[in-house]
């Protein structure tokens, strides 16, 4: 499962990247790595993108970045 697959509110666990290259470089030094957690808090008009916190950070995502994130749900 994604990042981009939850739903609002929805909490989970940062297993890894499903890709490489320059959008996850960007997104780890973002802190957005494997064992943090991270929640969809709100979507913009149409759902792109989406505000996540990942350890406290708040954070808006591109749909299109979350699908490299893959996560478990809690």
């Amino acid at each position: 499962m994604t990042l981009a697959d939850l739903e609002l509110g929805s909490s989970s666990l940062i297993l890894g990247f499903n890709s490489e290259g320059e959008n996850v470089a960007r997104l780890s030094q973002l802190g957005v790595i494997p064992g943090a957690q991270a929640q969809i808090l709100r979507a913009a008009p149409f759902g792109d993108p989406v505000q996540v916190r990942v350890e406290g950070t708040l954070l808006s995502i591109r749909k299109s970045d979350a699908r490299f994130i893959q996560v478990e749900q809690m």
